[in-house]
């Protein structure tokens, strides 16, 4: 018997490779119906549902009205959306990093900050194409597929990122966001001041934010593996905090809740099953 929640992971296509780290399909049955939290991260949030909608009750931006959506795209967002959860959900989580914006829908990432959209508003047919294919494949090897025949056609390997906002984001990335605007802007050889309106009109936010989004990402990741108080202090310094107020002040910016109620009130959700999803 399959367990409530299932999740497997696959590796995109090779084309693909630089701007998508994964795919994550899930599924989730039997579960009472709930309310979670998306939160901030490092990858846009690109959902393709299978079968019913994704409900977003609460946006990230409170003048952006709740909606219902079949493939939803967004931004890098500074707080969490509320998400209605029902007993049965199904579908596909892509991990697209801001970096792949460009080459896929011909748009920086910032035109999405902060918001959230379905699919077919920026994509156009291929957004409704990549929604009908999933519906119709049976098995994840054969949705995953799909994914890659889909966003491959949409990919323009002449959009891109320029060099160094793309070396100053992975940068970022690979330090768990533990590097100073400062001292990227140095490596760059730009102006902090140049470096963090360059990185604004492509990504949404500066610099900073930036890094303390991959900071909490990195620390809410490890503290799904932990409910000890004693830990939660030693994940904070393993990610960077100066101490565990300063973790617990950023999960009230980002999260809207404590570390410790959020891992007590935690629903099973896209972002937690990626956290332990088999290979396929």
């Amino acid at each position: 018997m399959e367990p409530p929640i299932h999740a497997v992971t696959a590796r995109p296509a090779p084309a693909l490779a630089a701007f998508i780290d994964r795919y994550v399909g899930y599924r989730m049955s039997g579960l009472a119906p709930a309310i979670h939290r998306g939160l901030p991260s490092r990858h846009m949030t690109f959902v393709v549902a299978i079968g019913p909608t994704i409900d977003v009750v609460e946006q990230t931006d409170p003048h952006q009205s709740p909606q219902n959506y079949r493939c939803v795209l967004s931004g890098l967002q500074a707080r969490a959306a509320l998400i209605a959860q029902q007993g049965d959900q199904e579908g596909v989580a892509i991990a697209l990093t801001p970096l792949g914006c460009r080459t896929l829908f011909g748009i920086p990432a910032a035109a999405l900050w902060d918001t959230s959209i379905e699919l077919a508003d920026v994509a156009g047919p291929v957004g409704r194409q990549l929604w009908e294919r999933l519906q119709e494949a049976p098995t994840w090897r054969e949705r995953f597929a799909a994914c890659d025949r889909v966003l491959s056609a949409l990919a323009d390997h002449d959009r891109v990122v320029g060099p160094e906002l793309t070396w100053a984001w992975h940068t970022l990335v690979d330090t768990g966001g533990n590097i100073t605007t400062g001292l990227l802007a140095e490596r760059i050889g730009w102006s902090r001041q140049h470096l963090t309106r360059q990185f604004r009109r492509e990504f949404g936010l500066s610099p900073k934010p930036a890094a303390r989004i991959t900071r909490f990402g990195r620390a809410r990741r490890m503290l799904a593996q932990t409910t000890s108080s004693h830990t939660i202090a030693q994940v904070a310094a393993a990610c960077g905090y100066y101490d565990q107020a300063h973790l617990d002040r950023d999960f009230a910016e980002l999260a809207g809740t404590s570390p410790t109620s959020w891992l007590s009130e935690q629903v099973p959700s896209v972002q937690a099953t990626d956290e332990h999803a088999g290979r396929r």
